[in-house]
């Protein structure tokens, strides 16, 4: 089963992708790909287990992470409390020890 969208003008499914726009051969019509992810919706963060995180969350380290520009190590197994979700890269935001830090989702797993 295709996971590609029926055509909104003819509801035939035998579109395709082309770049930057879906196209549907029956009826010609082309639609940005863009407008099925609308901006109202938050993305969403998921840990190394795939398991969606939110604001708040408490979570584990699942291995030893080497602090950019200091001499210090974030231990496996470290419990991070209260993350929040932030856009970019580091997609956590969170404090531990009182030190803020900026993690990614993929070396932490839910606690």
């Amino acid at each position: 089963m295709s996971t590609l969208p029926a055509c909104p003008q003819c509801g035939m499914e035998h579109t395709y992708p082309d770049q930057e726009l879906y196209i549907c051969p029956d009826c010609a019509h082309e639609w940005p790909i863009q407008a099925e992810n609308s901006d109202d919706e938050a993305p969403v963060v998921r840990d190394s287990n795939g398991t969606p995180l939110q604001d708040g969350d408490d979570v584990l380290l699942i291995k030893d992470l080497k602090v950019k520009g200091s001499s210090t190590n974030l231990k496996k197994g470290t419990k991070v409390r209260g993350i929040r979700i932030i856009e970019g890269d580091h997609d956590i935001a969170c404090r531990i020890n009182g030190t803020p830090y900026e993690l990614k989702s993929e070396f932490l797993k839910k606690a």
